[in-house]
């Protein structure tokens, strides 16, 4: 359940906190996909670039989403809350587009992506986490209600 953090004087509350219980569990994740994702695609970029750059670019984007979702989470409030929805939602479309498109179409990816096979590489986490955010966030909206 999201909480809420009181001002300076301790009157009304300030913003609300995201990562209080399972949002802590949340923000490591995606901070470890962050890691994951981000240096996997700078690796790649920098030496084989020419190899696959549709995967490599893919790669990079779903590393920026991980960054912005997990920077969302840490800094809280309603606008945080709404702006991380919007990019787990996001997420979400892109694992299920990816990993579909690298299915059906596997020629098109010479190298795997961080969603590739929905995210099979990283034990399916790309397409476990944004779901979860998903409940997580509404579960926080209604819980400041």
């Amino acid at each position: 359940m999201a909480v809420t953090e009181p001002d300076k004087d301790g009157a009304a509350p300030a913003r609300q906190k995201l990562i209080a219980g399972p949002g802590i569990l949340l923000v490591w994740l995606y901070g470890v996909m962050v890691v994951g994702a981000m240096s996997r695609s700078a690796v790649q970029i920098s030496s084989d670039f020419d190899k696959a750059p549709l995967a490599y670019t893919l790669s990079a984007i779903a590393g920026l989403v991980y960054g912005f979702i997990t920077y969302s989470l840490v800094r809280g409030g309603e606008k945080a809350r709404r702006a991380a929805l919007v990019c787990c939602a996001a997420e979400l479309v892109g694992v299920l587009a990816v990993g579909t498109w690298t299915l059906v179409e596997p020629s098109a990816f010479p190298d795997a992506t961080v969603w590739s096979d929905f995210g099979m590489g990283y034990l399916f986490i790309p397409v476990i986490l944004p779901v979860t955010a998903i409940f997580w966030l509404n579960k926080a909206r209604r819980a400041t209600r």
